[in-house]
C-alpha cells in the first residue's frame, strides 16, 4: 500500500510535465492512476495519450461504475484526435453495450458525426456518407426530442446534397463521353443512355433536389444527341422523344437561361419530323 501511495504521488507530480507524464503513468501507474491521468490528458487536449490509456482501461474497467465513462471518453478522444473511423466504431460499441446508458444520446449522435467527418468529396466512394445518413436517422428515431436533432437534420441535408452532386457528376461524365469520338457508335449511344438513366434515377430518388434543372438539361441534351446521331429506323422516334423532353424542360423552367437551347432543339426536331 505504501509503495502504491508513493507511485500515485509521483504520478500527480508528473502530470504537470510533458512527455514524461504519459510515460510515467503508462509504465508505473496502477488502474486508478491511469484513469485519473486519462481524464487529465483529455481535459488538456492531449487526445492521443488519453486514447492510449483509455484503450487499456475500457477492458480493465468493464463492469465497474467507470466503464461507461471510459468507453464514451475513448470515443471522444478518438474523435477529437481525428481518428474518425475508430471513433465511429467506439460510439457504436457504446450504443450496443449501454443502450440506456448516461451517454447513449451523444454517443448515437457522434456515430453520425464521425462518419460525417469521414465523408469524402463527391467524386469518391460515398460509403461513409451513406453510413452517416443511416446513423443520423437512427439517432433521430431513438431520440426525437434531443437538442441535437436540428444539428443532425442539417447534417442530413448536407449529406444528401453530396450524394446528389455525385449523381450529377456521373450523369455529366456519361454525357461528355457520349460525344468524345465525334461520331456516334455503340459506346457513345450507351453513354448517352447511361446519362439519361443516371439523371432520371437521381430525380426519382431525390425529387426535391437543388440540381433538378441541371439533371433535366442533361436528359434533354442526351436525348437530342441520340436523335442527331441515330440510325435511320429510330430517327423519327428519337426526335419526337427529344422534342417532348424539350417542351417539358421549357414548361418547368420557362425563365431558364437554357430555354433558348431547348427552343433551338425543338426547331431542329420539328424540321426533321416534318420532312
Amino acid at each position: 500500500m505504501k509503495k502504491t501511495l508513493i507511485i500515485l504521488s509521483s504520478v500527480v507530480l508528473l502530470l504537470s510535465g510533458c512527455a514524461s507524464d504519459f510515460n510515467s503513468v503508462y509504465k508505473y501507474g496502477d488502474t486508478e492512476a491511469k484513469y485519473e491521468a486519462a481524464k487529465e490528458f483529455f481535459a488538456r487536449g492531449k487526445f492521443q495519450q488519453a486514447t492510449t490509456l483509455l484503450e487499456e482501461l475500457v477492458t480493465i474497467k468493464k463492469g465497474s461504475d467507470e466503464a461507461q465513462e471510459c468507453l464514451y471518453m475513448l470515443g471522444m478522444a478518438q474523435y477529437c484526435n481525428r481518428d474518425y473511423e475508430a471513433a465511429s466504431e467506439t460510439f457504436k460499441k457504446y450504443g450496443s453495450s449501454y443502450p440506456r446508458g448516461i451517454y447513449a444520446e451523444p454517443a448515437a449522435f457522434y456515430v453520425g458525426e464521425s462518419l460525417y467527418e469521414s465523408s469524402p468529396e463527391p467524386r469518391l466512394d460515398q460509403s461513409p456518407t451513406n453510413g452517416s445518413i443511416t446513423a443520423y436517422q437512427q439517432f433521430m428515431d431513438l431520440f426525437p426530442d434531443s437538442k441535437l436533432r436540428d444539428r443532425a437534420q442539417a447534417r442530413l441535408y448536407e449529406l444528401y446534397d453530396k450524394l446528389i452532386q455525385k449523381e450529377y457528376l456521373s450523369a455529366e461524365l456519361y454525357y461528355n463521353l457520349g460525344g468524345y469520338f465525334g461520331n456516334i457508335n455503340s459506346n457513345d449511344e450507351s453513354n448517352y443512355n447511361a446519362s439519361i438513366i443516371t439523371a432520371q434515377n437521381a430525380l426519382k430518388n431525390f425529387p426535391y433536389c437543388s440540381l433538378r434543372e441541371e439533371f433535366m438539361l442533361l436528359i434533354m441534351k442526351s436525348k437530342f444527341q441520340l436523335a442527331e446521331n441515330s440510325t435511320e429506323e429510330r430517327r423519327l422516334e428519337r426526335y419526337r422523344d427529344a422534342e417532348d423532353e424539350c417542351y417539358g424542360f421549357i414548361n418547368e423552367f420557362p425563365d431558364s437561361k437554357n430555354a433558348a437551347t431547348a427552343e433551338k432543339y425543338i426547331a431542329k426536331c420539328k424540321k426533321v419530323i416534318k420532312d
